[in-house]
């Protein structure tokens, strides 16, 4: 069985640790040889490449500049990526015949090609729904419903969900969404694919290196330490979390940090630099193995989105807090289930991001629990990630499904 993975993913080892290298490690590991096309920026300055490692190969594709660059460089680059993904595929890999295809959303503009190999090889081809654009970025008020590119991009949207065989949901939610602003799609082709890891139970939070990170950052020992890591851009809605910080300015018991980056991270940093914290740690990002380390002070982790979002979003931050034994506290809109799922499965607390006092309230309600209190939702964080977010199930029910020829 040959599966390809198209990416815009900078992927550059098979040894990395993400949601998609999870997966497809999970799939080598069942001995599908594995095809992944990912892109090399021209400011690399080097040609495409293949990296190859038993049953997989990993293709680099030269393209254009599509990050760090400008709004031109990028929207140029972006249009030219499939056809220099096609012409590479052809080149480095001509011979191989795919039988599943499988990609994520973003990008939504693989259409052209998947449509290609899936009619070249008789191929299965497999959507990962992980952002819904371009009503993402209407909500974002980026562009109007009215604009040009909603109208581009909305007719490629449709293009990618017709061509895919199966499209996979990050949750009920969101599946819920799909259906009732697509009523052109087979409710049969549409399934619950939530994001996943490959879990290790020795990432487990390790208190003697609590201890050692927190005497480094000059961090309480007795203070409950309220961790978020990931993007700082529009969707997280920084002006939201700064009203947060401030409504809890220097509570001697309670501890903020912010560890990321992002086009919004310097509002965060004028913020702490114009006001005198005693309780806030901003980082301007870490690499993933020193973020995981950082993990180990945290008692809660954070998730925030904005609250002008209409489409369901489910972070796939919240695995790492889970796979920690981490509490969560997520504040979002009202369109996505993942605070419902938290709360109803006994591992964290919701809010809505329009109430900065509501978060008030709760953050001092978990300030006041004790350690073994705090451990139990820490525990059912960690058993709900082995039951319902791990690689192994959800490459299990692809091969079921593939076995019982349901859509693939």
């Amino acid at each position: 069985m040959n599966l390809l993975f198209l990416s815009l993913l900078d992927i550059n080892s098979f040894e990395e640790e993400n949601i998609y290298m999870d997966l497809l490690n999970e799939f080598i590991k069942r001995k599908y040889n594995v095809f992944i096309v990912s892109p090399l920026e021209r400011r690399a300055k080097k040609k495409s490449y293949i990296i190859e490692k038993t049953n997989a190969k990993l293709l680099k594709v030269k393209i254009g500049n599509i990050q760090k660059t400008n709004i031109v460089e990028k929207g140029i680059s972006t249009l030219l990526v499939e056809k220099q993904f096609k012409k590479a595929i052809n080149k480095y890999l001509p011979h191989i015949k795919f039988d599943l295809i499988l990609y994520a959303t973003p990008p939504i503009t693989f259409c052209n090609l998947i449509k290609y190999l899936k009619k070249r090889d008789n191929a299965s081809t497999y959507l990962m729904l992980k952002d819904i654009f371009p009503q993402n970025a209407v909500d974002l008020k980026m562009f109007s419903k009215k604009s040009f590119f909603y109208y581009y991009f909305r007719k490629k949207e449709i293009e990618l969900y017709n061509i895919s065989d199966v499209i996979g949901c990050m949750s009920p939610r969101n599946k819920e969404y799909l259906l009732l602003n697509n009523n052109y799609l087979d409710e049969k082709k549409i399934e619950i694919f939530p994001n996943c890891i490959s879990i290790n139970k020795n990432n487990i939070r390790n208190m003697e290196l609590n201890k050692k990170i927190r005497k480094k950052y000059n961090i309480p020992l007795d203070s409950k330490v309220f961790m978020y890591g990931g993007n700082l851009g529009k969707p997280q809605c920084i002006p939201y979390i700064i009203e947060c910080l401030k409504k809890l300015k220097n509570e001697n018991n309670i501890y903020f940090v912010i560890c990321g980056a992002g086009t919004e991270y310097k509002k965060l940093e004028y913020f702490k630099s114009n006001d005198n914290f005693k309780n806030l740690l901003l980082i301007n990002g870490l690499p993933k193995n020193e973020f995981n380390e950082l993990l180990n002070i945290a008692d809660v982790g954070l998730i925030f989105l904005d609250y002008n979002f209409t489409i369901p979003n489910f972070p796939s931050r919240l695995l790492s807090y889970m796979e920690k034994g981490i509490p969560v506290l997520s504040c979002t809109d009202k369109c996505t289930d993942i605070g419902e799922i938290i709360e109803s499965n006994g591992f964290g607390w919701k809010c809505y991001s329009n109430d900065s006092s509501e978060f008030r309230k709760i953050v001092l309600k978990i300030s006041k629990l004790k350690n073994d209190e705090l451990s139990k939702y820490g525990e059912n964080s960690l058993h709900y990630l082995i039951d319902n977010f791990s690689c192994e199930r959800n490459v299990t029910k692809i091969i079921e499904k593939e076995n019982n020829n349901e859509c693939i």
